[in-house]
């Protein structure tokens, strides 16, 4: 086995390492103190993105994307994970691939405009009484003539400000008693009877805002629909394993960093007449870290590979979801827990990482689900 990269996965991460460091880490202490991320200046920065060959690198050739595989795409996650979510995700887009279910004109409207950086898309699957449970959602698209009419509210919809379109899945029938059949729908948010309004603020990332989105009597063509016609929940299958990874992924970018902080830290701080990390008190956390990163590290490029492979990858990547997530707020806490009271200032990056930590165990599937998954794929091999 060849664990070493290839030149074309060295040159994505330097590529990446290099914008990360040089374009979007000096607006950190900005984003952080205002809660916004200024719109010119995410403009400058997308447009940086895209001569830089970033842009929509997940989306395959023949749409204008960059057609990275899946494990060069993580490796380039990894990187941008080093910084927030709002600067990383508003400048380098990485278009869901939902959007390659487009066809015909969906094609023009949507997909190409949003790989070439264009138009903007945002994912509305959440629901104040259905967040996990996608089949138990309310909100409901009704056949009317040749349009669909919809009605429901959808919530935590990350950067719904910042974009031009909703990707939107409803209910459109039952396909057993209280268990919905789900459309996927291509909404613009200039349709009359949609209507984005505040959503809550989040302790993590801040300046990745969340909002609300309201529906009533909101018609769209039939020509929006997604894919097929209560086809829509496998449709965000075919999209959910990759942003759960993707998850995986940059928590490894942001543990990274808080352990090198801690490493830093610890090999220059002096206490009883010697550096802290000789003790073994300290030595011992770092150790643990670092085969913590490690270990969560493989089980993400194992997943990712498997992605490529075209091989039964949903337990491996819930399992990289689990192991990063969780590892990451182990790291965080304890690089924290190393740096003693300042690592809870403000004026530290640790404060925010450890902050920001907290959300990726719950969004794009909670660990429990990911456990669910997981070991429901192990029972499924003995009939359990």
């Amino acid at each position: 086995m060849d664990f070493a990269l290839t030149d074309e996965q060295r040159g994505v991460v330097d590529t990446t390492r290099a914008f990360v460091e040089r374009e979007l880490v000096p607006h950190e202490d900005e984003v952080e103190r205002s809660g916004r991320l200024d719109p010119e200046l995410a403009r400058t920065l997308r447009g940086t993105a895209i001569r830089s060959g970033l842009y929509a690198a997940n989306m395959p050739e023949d749409v204008g994307g960059g057609g990275l595989d899946t494990l060069t795409w993580m490796l380039m996650e990894r990187e941008l994970g080093h910084t927030g979510y709002v600067l990383q995700m508003s400048s380098v887009a990485r278009p869901s691939r939902i959007l390659l279910a487009c066809e015909g004109d969906q094609r023009d409207s949507y997909l190409l405009p949003t790989v070439a950086g264009e138009r903007t898309e945002c994912l509305a699957m959440t629901e104040p009484d259905a967040g996990s449970d996608l089949r138990g959602m309310r909100t409901r698209a009704v056949r009317d003539g040749d349009d669909w009419v919809i009605s429901g509210t959808k919530h935590f919809i990350s950067h719904a400000d910042a974009s031009d379109y909703v990707i939107l899945f409803a209910a459109t029938g039952e396909q057993e008693p209280g268990r919905a059949a789900i459309t996927a729908f291509l909404v613009d948010f200039d349709n009359p009877g949609l209507t984005v309004l505040p959503g809550y603020r989040s302790v993590s990332h801040r300046g990745y805002g969340n909002f609300t989105l309201a529906f009533e009597d909101c018609r769209v063509p039939g020509s929006a629909v997604l894919g097929e016609v209560g086809s829509g929940f496998d449709v965000a299958n075919s999209w959910l394993g990759s942003t759960r990874l993707q998850v995986a992924a940059t928590s490894l970018g942001r543990a990274r960093r808080a352990l090198d902080l801690a490493v830093e830290h610890a090999a220059t701080r002096r206490q009883f007449g010697r550096t802290i990390g000789r003790n073994q008190g300290i030595g011992f956390k770092l150790a643990d870290m670092a085969t913590s990163l490690e270990s969560a590290s493989w089980l993400t490029w194992y997943a990712a590979w498997l992605v490529d492979a075209d091989q039964l990858s949903d337990p491996a990547i819930a399992m990289a979801k689990v192991a990063a997530t969780e590892m990451l707020a182990s790291v965080a806490d304890e690089a924290l827990q190393i740096h003693g009271g300042m690592g809870l200032m403000d004026e530290m990056v640790l404060e925010r990482i450890w902050r920001d930590a907290r959300v990726e165990r719950i969004w794009d599937g909670t660990s429990e689900i990911q456990r669910h998954i997981l070991s429901r794929s192990m029972l499924r091999a003995h009939g359990g």
